[in-house]
């Protein structure tokens, strides 16, 4: 795919705003009211922004000791973070940093999840502890191994946890915690859920994906990446897992039997640079994507038809996300640049 540097950042001079925050962008994310903006740094500020006035100022949050990991959306409004210092923070619209848990100041908080059903959920070594939206802790989750990535269901009902030789699915609810464990050997290193509940695929350490179909425990296997794939993520419909880790955005058909027996499409690819970072659009069949040369972009699945939205050069993407209504879409690199579209702006 070849463009030029002039039309790849024409959306982001028409209908955004970037700036160079100086520290790895290492999340981003809108708050569940859609009114802000959360990027995840590095040097263990949380910057938050209003996507909808560019000319406001950036604020700079101090949300942990060291870098702040992770950034999603909390329950309500707001968002959790997790950071270097092993603490689960709630960061309000306003700035201000409220401590839901310490999970350890030798820990990591790099997986985190919340749900608008009042279920949040964060993993530290071989634990995922569960609390309600208030931060009272429901329950602690034990794991074979060190859990390396975690995400809930659609409803909020059940979560699952990838780790060593496979995912642990879980009932939030349940008096007696007892989960079903989806086995297949190896190093799985990140794990996504489908919006129905119907499978669980994760990321395994040899660059390739492995999933589950819960209704009978078939096994799926998806693999020819060249490099590890780091983000993917369901299609609205459900019908297309996309992938990053390929030259090209990777979907996976989940319709008409598929994936098993099925071959990928492969989507706005061509020059050589790996995809890094995807993000569903949540009300169409759109996907952006991320490159490790900076370069990102939308594509439509059904067309293939490609939207540039900024021009390659300024460092890995690193983080990307959409608001809950599609509107916005904010991006981050390793080097400290980020970019944010209005795409309702007329």
């Amino acid at each position: 795919m070849s463009t030029t540097i002039d039309d790849a950042d024409a959306l982001l001079a028409r209908r955004g705003i970037s700036h160079s925050l100086d520290a790895w962008v290492m999340g981003v994310a809108f708050g569940q009211e859609g009114k802000t903006v959360g990027f995840a740094l590095g040097d263990g500020s949380l910057r938050l922004a209003d996507p909808d006035d560019f000319a406001a100022p950036w604020r700079e949050i101090a949300a942990h000791d060291g870098a702040t990991r992770t950034v999603v959306p909390d329950c309500a409004d707001g968002f959790l973070t997790g950071g270097d210092d092993g603490r689960l923070c709630r960061v309000a619209p306003d700035g201000s940093v409220t401590q839901v848990a310490s999970l350890g100041a030798m820990k990591w908080v790099e997986h985190v999840a919340a749900h608008p059903a009042g279920v949040r959920a964060a993993a530290v070594g071989k634990q995922v502890q569960v609390f309600d939206a208030k931060g009272k802790l429901l329950k602690t989750l034990a794991h074979p191994s060190s859990v390396t990535g975690i995400a809930l269901d659609g409803k909020g009902k059940r979560i699952v946890a990838s780790h060593y030789n496979g995912a642990s699915l879980w009932y939030v609810a349940a008096k007696v915690d007892s989960p079903r464990f989806l086995e297949w050997k190896g190093s799985h290193t990140g794990v996504v859920m489908h919006p129905d509940g119907t499978h669980v695929v994760t990321a395994m350490q040899e660059a390739s994906l492995h999933g589950w179909r819960l209704e009978d425990g078939q096994h799926m296997r998806m693999s020819g990446y060249p490099g590890k794939t780091k983000s993917m993520g369901f299609t609205k419909s459900g019908r297309w897992l996309a992938t990053a880790g390929a030259e090209s955005v990777v979907l996976w058909p989940f319709f008409g039997g598929g994936p098993m027996g099925k071959a990928p499409t492969e989507l706005a690819g061509g020059d050589d640079v790996l995809c890094t970072r995807i993000a569903c659009h949540p009300q169409h069949e759109v996907v952006a994507a991320g490159f490790g040369d900076g370069l990102v972009l939308m594509v439509e699945v059904s067309s293939g038809k490609i939207v540039p939205v900024a021009a390659p050069g300024r460092g890995a993407v690193s983080a990307l996300a959409w608001s809950r209504s599609g509107a916005h879409l904010a991006f981050g690199t390793e080097t400290g640049f980020c970019g944010l579209v209005n795409l309702a702006k007329q």
